[in-house]
């Protein structure tokens, strides 16, 4: 088991920005070594349901302590203060979280509940991770449908970016020049994660290609990206009203059809 990750109080209140900076190395320098063991054939990472339900329980933790001093806040700006600490701790905890499930084989009905515990699709990957981050929708109904419904039940249309067409190379070229966050990536027919550091990007996701489980995939290895041909993003952590709606756990009706 990875030793207990805790965020102390003071590191986010005082040195948020300090935080924010320092993380991509450490993501950067898991997902090469994860790369680096699929590309040479060897075993793959197991999954961490024991770490994984550490990080929920201390990500609730620190939602319901952020809500209570947004709650408390006497004006805009302390309320802005506290959406910017949220913003700062999702980044940091979600991709921790996502990682949790790497070598989680991947079914096109997988529902697994937890890393390791069953098979996950595509959509149950992302509507999981978000719903056990403390937002609070039903991950059944969001992870059956359309990519598209999916990035609109948590942004408005106006915060989604749609391409077709647009060569991999430059659509890559655009993420990285684009606001650091958690993004949802709808493609042709998959949805998944996009961890834009600042440094990169890296594409998680529960992939149905080669090798077939949860992957945490940089740039050049992001195939699944790559052959797309409608590509749609948002950012949910640059969202202020969907991390209010984090912070005070308002249920997230499901975009449908």
């Amino acid at each position: 088991m990875r030793k207990k990750w805790v965020i102390p109080a003071s590191l986010i209140v005082g040195l948020g920005v300090t935080g924010w900076f320092l993380r991509s190395p450490i993501v950067g320098g898991y997902c090469r070594i994860f790369q680096m063991t699929i590309d040479a054939g060897l075993s793959r990472p197991k999954p961490d349901p024991q770490q994984y339900a550490v990080i929920k329980a201390e990500l609730e933790a620190w939602r319901v302590q952020l809500a209570e001093r947004h709650a408390q806040a006497k004006t805009r700006d302390e309320q802005v203060a506290v959406e910017y600490d949220a913003r700062v701790i999702l980044e940091q905890m979600l991709p921790s979280m996502m990682r949790c499930w790497l070598g989680t084989p991947w079914d096109f009905h997988g529902t697994a509940e937890a890393p390791g515990e069953g098979k996950i699709a595509c959509g149950y990957f992302v509507s999981t991770v978000l719903k056990d981050a403390g937002f609070n929708v039903d991950r059944y109904r969001l992870a059956q449908q359309p990519s598209g419904n999916i990035l609109q039940t948590f942004l408005s249309k106006k915060e989604c970016s749609l391409t077709v067409g647009q060569k991999y190379d430059s659509f890559a070229n655009d993420l990285t020049r684009r606001e650091q966050g958690i993004y949802i990536v709808g493609l042709d027919s998959h949805v998944a994660f996009l961890v834009n550091d600042g440094a990169g990007f890296h594409f998680i996701h529960s992939s149905g290609s080669r090798p077939w489980c949860v992957v945490d995939e940089e740039k050049k290895n992001a195939h699944v990206l790559q052959r797309s041909n409608w590509r749609m993003i948002g950012n949910l952590t640059a969202s202020p009203q969907l991390i209010r709606i984090w912070l005070k756990g308002e249920k997230i009706p499901v975009k449908v059809v």
